[in-house]
């Protein structure tokens, strides 16, 4: 009996010591948490909860943790937002502004007699060709703006690839002619099948188009589309000053402009369109080049199923 008493007497005093020893060990931990909540919340977003694995409140401190680095995450995402906004809002006042300040000037000379005859005319063909330029930079804004406040709504359906590729094609011949670009399509007469957006690939396309136009100061561009894989694989290459390898792999980013030597302005959001876009319609697209010997653009979109 006396065993007994002192067995129960010893157990009692073990789960007493260690519900005290939990406690304190509780007690320490939690106050390591408001420790480190408090400094979070002063500003230091990189502070962590430090928790062993066999803690008991270690999975509410991984939690946190976790919390913690999504809040982060957030926060950093809306800085790059914000600047990139900022950025814009910079290139805005001086990529509109600008061409609109020289067309109303080339009007203006016409308007008031300062000049005539031949000299006229060509006053008026720059002002409509700044015209065009200047619908075309404000049209890749809308589509930027649209993309990041998630208002551009993608429609996917069995398209014919092909046809539709040939037809985005022929509005750019005159434009190859008239810049002397010598230009090759290679698209084949057979149907090609896939699953796009028609707007959207057409967005895709012009852009990466107007990209080598504008700023690779080519002389040669080929396009081509063939049937890879259970995939459409679109590629446009040009011969023109390419890209250099720091800049290649930031040139999808929104309002990236890369150091071409091209006298033209350029938002800094047509590729960023094109790989949004791409992404929406479940496609790849990606970019090799070498300076001085010009780049690929290859885009690959799912091949309807039959």
């Amino acid at each position: 009996m006396n065993l007994l008493c002192f067995l129960l007497f010893v157990t009692a005093l073990l789960a007493v010591l260690y519900a005290v020893t939990v406690t304190r060990d509780t007690k320490r931990q939690i106050a390591e948490m408001l420790d480190a909540l408090a400094d979070i919340k002063s500003g230091n977003g990189n502070r962590r909860i430090l928790a062993k694995t066999r803690d008991r409140a270690a999975p509410l401190a991984y939690e946190i943790n976790e919390i913690v680095l999504s809040y982060e995450n957030r926060l950093a995402a809306l800085r790059r937002t914000e600047e990139a906004n900022k950025r814009l809002m910079t290139s805005l006042s001086h990529d509109v502004r600008t061409p609109l300040t020289t067309l109303i000037g080339y009007l203006d000379a016409v308007e008031k007699g300062v000049v005539t005859g031949t000299e006229r005319d060509d006053y008026i063909e720059i002002a409509c060709r700044k015209s065009r330029a200047l619908k075309d930079y404000v049209d890749v804004l809308f589509d930027w703006f649209k993309l990041n406040s998630n208002e551009f709504a993608v429609k996917m359906d069995t398209v014919e690839a092909a046809e539709l590729t040939r037809t985005i094609l022929i509005d750019w011949i005159p434009v190859f002619e008239d810049r002397q670009i010598e230009y090759d399509f290679s698209i084949p007469g057979r149907p090609f099948a896939a699953r796009l957006d028609p707007d959207a690939y057409a967005r895709i396309l012009n852009n990466l188009i107007q990209n080598v136009v504008t700023h690779s100061r080519a002389d040669n561009i080929r396009i081509s589309l063939r049937e890879s894989e259970n995939r459409v694989e679109v590629r446009v290459s040009d011969n023109g000053a390419g890209i250099k390898t720091q800049d290649l792999k930031h040139i999808f980013e929104r309002l990236y402009k890369c150091d071409s030597g091209s006298s033209e302005a350029g938002s800094g959001l047509g590729l960023s369109i094109a790989y949004q876009l791409t992404e929406k319609m479940n496609g790849k697209i990606t970019a090799e080049s070498e300076p001085e010997k010009g780049t690929v653009f290859t885009l690959m979109f799912p091949a309807a199923a039959e």
